[in-house]
This record gives structure tokens, sequence and C-alpha cells, in this order.
């Protein structure tokens, strides 16, 4: 696995991204899932939008690393809580 370095904003949108997507994913079929799709939506579009994208000498990492990164984040602050 190759080193990233991943702005602390980004890793935190896909941290959101992937606490939003757990949420929709565990609520039954008939509860309301318009304002989590929405937000699930909001996310992807900050994501691939974020200014790291579009650095010509961005270290190297994609999408993958980013998601790696944000859920590794994910388990230290529920380790640390």
């Amino acid at each position: 696995m190759q080193c990233t370095s991943f702005p602390d904003d980004l890793v935190g949108l896909q941290a959101d991204w992937l606490r939003t997507y757990r949420t929709l994913a565990a609520r039954p079929a008939t509860a309301g899932a318009t304002p989590l799709r929405r937000r699930l939506i909001a996310l992807s579009c900050a994501i691939s939008t974020h200014p790291y994208w579009s650095r010509p000498a961005r270290a190297a990492g994609g999408p993958a690393e980013l998601r790696r990164a944000a859920g590794a984040r994910a388990r230290a602050w529920a380790r640390a809580a």
C-alpha cells in the first residue's frame, strides 16, 4: 500500500460518506431514505470536486486509497471512544 497524504477535510468528507451509507444500508426499505440519499449525493459531489483531485503533483492515491484512509480514521475514533 502506498503512503498517501490526503487533506483532513477530504478524509472527513469520505468518513461522513461512509457513515451515511452505513446508516442508509441499515434502514428498512419502508423507512424514509430520501434525506440520506440526498446527503450521499451532496457528499459525493463535494468529494469528487475537491481541489485535491485537480492538483497536478498530488501524492499517489486515488479514491480507493481515500476510502481506506477514511475507514482507518473512523476505526481509530471508535477505539478512542
